[in-house]
């Protein structure tokens, strides 16, 4: 953990030692490590679609995939 965050430290140096500017000083505060934490709605979101997208393929579509998958494994031969 010390070598992470020793190597934060120094890429922030560098940063700031390059020149002003606001896209550097944004630089330098993400590296530093930002209390920023993210588009967590965002991500919620997206999970939230996600599963019911695969709820309604799945109570729509149920059936057809069981079918598919039992005729999938009573075709495989063994040795």
């Amino acid at each position: 953990m010390n070598r992470i965050v020793t190597a934060q430290q120094r890429a922030c140096a560098v940063v700031r030692q390059a020149g002003g500017g606001a896209l550097r000083r944004g630089a330098a505060r993400r590296l530093g490590g930002s209390t920023d934490r993210g588009d967590v709605p965002g991500w919620v979101l997206i999970t939230i679609m996600t599963a019911g997208l695969v709820t309604a393929l799945w109570a729509i579509a149920g059936p057809q995939l069981g079918q598919l998958f039992s005729d999938a494994i009573a075709g495989v031969k063994g040795p």
